[in-house]
């Protein structure tokens, strides 16, 4: 997987990993409340959701963080990622409720430290993943109809 992302974007994130490892749970869990409060029609999505997804969410957001130059690195994850949306029925439109979330979540937790430059640098690196998360999901979808 290579990465469109410009090098500051990417520097940016980088930098914020160790913050999402420190506070990355909080973020998470204000992720999946937010969530659930302007999007019901999510909660659905992960009735079935390990009681500790929150964990494995922000585990997984501080990794891609971590790891955003090498994507690569992430292959498996991914993959576990993909398939687990899948079983859940998630949809290319949910992507952009689960962006407002967690943007949201992060401002929440982080306060003024989740500036501007922030904020706009995850909006973007967001937007990758899901990218990339819906083409695979959708090739998924496409081979259980097959």
């Amino acid at each position: 997987m290579t990465t469109p992302l410009s090098a500051e974007t990417i520097a940016i994130v980088k930098s914020t990993a160790p913050v999402l490892m420190e506070h990355g749970n909080a973020i998470t869990t204000r992720l999946y409340e937010i969530l659930f409060e302007r999007y019901p029609q999510t909660r659905a999505l992960f009735a079935n959701a390990a009681t500790d997804q929150s964990v494995k969410l922000a585990t997984a957001v501080a990794a891609y963080a971590a790891n955003i130059d090498h994507l690569e690195a992430l292959t498996a994850a991914v993959d576990k990622i993909v398939n687990a949306h899948v079983r859940s029925g998630v949809q290319p439109e949910h992507y952009p409720m689960v962006a407002d979330a967690i943007i949201s979540a992060m401002g929440d937790v982080l306060g003024a430290a989740a500036t501007p430059e922030i904020v706009s640098a995850w909006q973007e690196a967001y937007q990758l993943l899901a990218d990339l998360l819906i083409a695979a999901e959708s090739r998924c979808y496409a081979d259980q109809q097959a």
